[in-house]
C-alpha cells in the first residue's frame, strides 16, 4: 500500500507542476502581446477620406479608423456628418480579422457601397466608396 500512496502523490505533484507550467506559459504570452500593443499606441487600421460632402465634414478631411467606427449625425459617433439626409446613427464600420465590413444601422435613406445599397452587413475593400446621406467617403489603407 505504501508504493501505491507514493505513486499517487507523485502523480498529483506531476499534475500540479504541469498545471503551473501551463499557467506560466499563458501569462507569458499575454504579457508579450500587451508589451507589443504598448509599443504601437497609434497604430491605425485604416483611414476614411471624405470624397464629397454638402456640409461638415469638408471634402478632403481624413479620419483614422478604429476597430469599430460609427458614422452618423449624432455627436457621439466617431465620424459626425452634418447632413439632414444622414440618420443620427447611420452606419458602422467594423474591422474583423483582416477585412472591413459596413453595416447599415436602420437608417432612413440607406447606406451605399460603390453605388449599391447595403443590406445587412457587407464587406469593404480599400478604395471602395461609401455613401451616407449626401456625403461620400473612400476607405484607404493606414499610413505607415
Amino acid at each position: 500500500m505504501d508504493g501505491f500512496v507514493l505513486a499517487l502523490w507523485l502523480l498529483r505533484l506531476t499534475f500540479l507542476a504541469l498545471l503551473y507550467l501551463f499557467l506560466y506559459t499563458v501569462v507569458r504570452a499575454l504579457l508579450r502581446d500587451l508589451r507589443a500593443a504598448a509599443r504601437e499606441p497609434g497604430a491605425e487600421l485604416g483611414r476614411l477620406v471624405v470624397v464629397a460632402s454638402a456640409g461638415d465634414p469638408p471634402a478632403g478631411a481624413v479620419f483614422a479608423l478604429d476597430a469599430v467606427t460609427t458614422i452618423g449625425r449624432d455627436v457621439n459617433n466617431t465620424v459626425v456628418v452634418d447632413d439632414p439626409f444622414t440618420s443620427a446613427d447611420h452606419a458602422a464600420l467594423t474591422f474583423r480579422g483582416r477585412a472591413w465590413y459596413i453595416e447599415d444601422l436602420g437608417s432612413t435613406n440607406g447606406t451605399f457601397v460603390n453605388g449599391s445599397p447595403v443590406e445587412g452587413v457587407a464587406p469593404l475593400g480599400f478604395g471602395d466608396e461609401l455613401q451616407v446621406g449626401q456625403a461620400r467617403f473612400r476607405i484607404d489603407r493606414a499610413r505607415r
